[in-house]
């Protein structure tokens, strides 16, 4: 869910309403978009689950009303505008959520909201002010970044450090020196001797600094596992990073099957022809 439409009923501002509207949209919300359904553009594409007109199930509804006044308890030496002036900064956090329908039951465990209160929108001097409501409703990234739930998402492969060769006494306190903290760890064989030992590779950043050292080039060997993927997804706060991969995982599977199916029905249209 992302603010689509801005209805700017007033601003006195210094931004114009185009640039704020987009400002707006970029805003991540706090809400369970698979409790929500998706609005159609036109009555051609409406049916039973995407309905043409605004509905408590395909959108969420924000009111920003601000004024920006002066603070009349301000120090006479005060310099910074949040000191001199009362909403100058206006934040994400201004947005207030208006239940519709069955909104307000649904919700009121878990009220819908903005991810972070402190994103900062404009900015307001005395007597400047801002009226607008807003309309979020559910799309997909594929069309704009704004209804993206994922920040960065990125895989590699497991690294795999072997050791060839034994590395002990002073080589190998240098050997850990060259990863990352908690990959190699240091052991005293039956002789009291300190040995390397491959601790976690999945802390290694693969940065190869070891093969640097002529000490060290026939005595490790550094490769991937190529069927061990590390996934790394940051979410924007809507949906825990968990719950993105399930639901990433559910979409792939649905897309196999559709083109299954596309093939099987080419299948047999090219078996009926050649009949």
């Amino acid at each position: 869910m992302a603010i689509e439409t801005v209805y700017m009923y007033l601003n006195t501002g210094i931004m114009h309403d185009e640039v704020m509207s987009h400002r707006l949209g970029l805003i991540p919300i706090k809400v369970d978009p698979r409790k929500f359904q998706f609005k159609a553009p036109s009555k051609e594409l409406a049916g039973p689950e995407c309905d043409i007109s605004h509905t408590d199930r395909n959108t969420i509804v924000f009111n920003l009303n601000i004024k920006c006044t002066k603070n009349l308890k301000a120090l006479p030496n005060s310099v910074h505008p949040n000191d001199k002036y009362i909403n100058s900064s206006v934040t994400s956090g201004m947005l207030e959520w208006v239940p519709n329908g069955a909104q307000g039951d649904v919700f009121k465990d878990d009220p819908i909201r903005v991810v972070n209160t402190n994103i900062l929108i404009t900015k307001l001097r005395p007597d400047q002010e801002i009226n607008a409501e807003l309309h979020c409703q559910k799309g997909i990234g594929r069309e704009h970044a704004k209804w993206s739930p994922v920040a960065t998402a990125s895989y590699r492969l497991l690294p795999d450090i072997q050791i060839l060769e034994p590395i002990t006494g002073t080589d190998a306190e240098k050997f850990q020196t060259l990863f990352p903290d908690g990959v190699v760890k240091l052991v005293k064989n039956s002789k009291g001797i300190l040995v390397a030992k491959i601790d976690n590779p999945r802390k290694d950043t693969m940065s190869r600094e070891v093969l640097r050292h002529k000490e060290f080039e026939k005595k490790v060997r550094l490769t991937r596992i190529r069927d061990h993927f590390i996934f790394n997804i940051e979410s924007t706060g809507v949906l825990p990073a968990n719950v993105l991969f399930e639901e990433a995982c559910k979409k792939l599977v649905e897309k196999c099957r559709l083109v299954k199916h596309a093939a099987q029905n080419a299948r047999t249209t090219v078996a009926q022809y050649n009949q």
